[in-house]
């Protein structure tokens, strides 16, 4: 019996193979983003004043916040190339044809580059070269923008539009995992021990084995993809399916590339972008000056952080794991809207957190308010709702000609959010001397993003499928 007859299913297996190339992108960020501005705050704090960042916290505090323009200067330039090099990496994935598939050398070449030049930016770091670090910084974001795009292309390439909201759910929860890595080796290689010492006491190997550790993960996770996933068998294979996905597609007019887009879908895809963009300002914001508001405000040690990312993402993962069942329900739209009025709850409540005052830690650090692990939880959740639809609404609306374009067109947005936030948020401490503009600034940012897209977007449902279910459901054949 055909798959259209049968329905529509979702290869589970295969979707979590294909989540390997998730978990190596989530895993270089997570310690990218907890490690870096910290980095990069330290050793401008030595060019201006002259002294760490630690003596200068120490000593006169508000001085850590005139640092966290240029900090966010550096990781803004850093987005700014990712905003430029997403889209001509998907463009060019999607022309191109070779033996392993159309994906799978920006896969692989992206990943080897990058996993090398990665732990050379804490070596750097500690030998206080900041013309090094950042070169080492650029190198890595340039190799993972061409690995990104075309990782993140790969799911939509495989696996029919109804099914993408699951689908996505399981890539995203394997970039979490990744993650999760990440993140257990900064509980217990303390970035803030390292800060915190003496010269003479900063040990090279507490800062570079994560890093490590991380690209020895990664190429290792390129792999298993590349062994595990035929890109041009598969796609020969799902012919038929991608047919049937493309006819039951929630879009509001038919796709067809030879015509222009038409107006509805424009004006959707504008929606989402914009909206996207917004979130992303805000998301952004959070994670990355997250380590510098515990090290520098709360005063407390940088493995509170890592803590509270498992709290997160564990939330995450529940989030990613149901949110598919619910678009089903209730749609993409109320589903992505949901995960939003989530997030400016929690944001609210992280408003009125403070420095806890109980000093607990060996350098006089206070204890980590426990309100916060409660804050990540309640973030982690609706931020999963949103980020495992928005992804399929935006390649729900081209055909699988133009995946390539239209995640760059995903990544544009976010991209130049997370290029524009990192200074406008540094100009913003410089200009209220306040690290509790950090929680006020990404709350606003998250509710102009909910108006924009309850009141812009559309509710278009798929068109009802028959599900496989069973053992059937679990997608065994290959």
């Amino acid at each position: 019996m055909s798959n259209t007859s049968m329905g529509l299913k979702l290869n589970y297996k295969r979707t979590f193979l294909i989540g390997f190339a998730f978990f190596g992108i989530l895993l270089l960020w997570q310690v990218y983003d907890s490690w870096c501005p910290t980095f990069l705050t330290d050793i401008f704090a030595r060019r201006m004043y002259g002294i760490s960042s630690a003596e200068l916290k120490a000593g006169d505090p508000d001085k850590i916040l005139n640092v966290q323009w240029i900090v966010g200067i550096i990781m803004a330039c850093d987005n700014l190339a990712a905003l430029i090099l997403l889209p001509i990496f998907g463009n060019l994935s999607d022309k191109t044809k070779t033996p392993i598939g159309k994906r799978m050398p920006y896969i692989l070449t992206g990943t080897f580059v990058a996993a090398i030049a990665f732990p050379f930016i804490p070596l750097f770091f500690h030998q206080n070269n900041v013309v090094g670090m950042v070169i080492m910084m650029a190198i890595v974001l340039m190799f993972m923008m061409m690995y990104r795009n075309p990782a993140v292309s790969l799911m939509p390439d495989i696996t029919p539009k109804p099914l993408r909201a699951k689908a996505n759910g399981i890539i995203n929860i394997m970039g979490y995992i990744g993650g999760a890595f990440a993140t257990v080796l900064g509980i217990f290689l303390k970035l803030s021990d390292y800060i915190n010492a003496a010269d003479e006491a900063r040990k090279i190997w507490t800062i570079e084995i994560p890093f490590i550790v991380a690209s020895v993960l990664m190429v290792i996770s390129a792999l298993v993809l590349f062994a595990t996933v035929k890109e041009n068998k598969i796609a020969e294979e799902m012919k038929e399916e991608m047919e049937l996905g493309e006819r039951l597609a929630a879009v509001e007019t038919p796709i067809d590339d030879d015509k222009p887009m038409s107006k509805a879908n424009k004006t959707m895809l504008l929606a989402i972008l914009a909206a996207e963009f917004l979130w992303f300002m805000s998301d952004n914001a959070i994670g990355t000056y997250i380590g510098n508001y515990t090290i520098y405000y709360l005063n407390s040690i940088s493995s509170a952080t890592m803590v509270l990312t498992i709290a997160g993402g564990l939330a995450s993962v529940v989030g990613f794991a149901i949110a598919g069942s619910i678009a089903d329900k209730i749609g993409r739209k109320w589903t992505i809207s949901t995960g939003l009025c989530i997030t400016v709850a929690a944001l609210i409540v992280m408003c009125f957190v403070a420095p806890t005052g109980k000093v607990i830690g060996e350098h006089g650090e206070f204890a980590f308010p426990a309100l916060l692990y409660v804050v990540w939880a309640i973030k982690g959740f609706g931020m999963a709702l949103v980020h495992n639809c928005s992804f399929p609404m935006v390649v729900e609306l081209c055909s699988s000609k133009k995946i390539g374009k239209f995640t760059g067109f995903y990544y544009a947005a976010s991209m130049s959010a997370q290029t524009v936030t990192p200074v406008l948020l540094g100009l913003v401490f410089n200009v209220t001397g306040a690290w509790r503009a950090l929680p006020v600034y990404a709350t606003i940012l998250m509710v102009l993003s909910f108006a924009v897209f309850t009141s812009l977007v559309k509710n278009i449902k798929a068109k009802k499928i028959e599900n496989v279910k069973g053992l059937d459901a679990l997608g065994a054949d290959d």
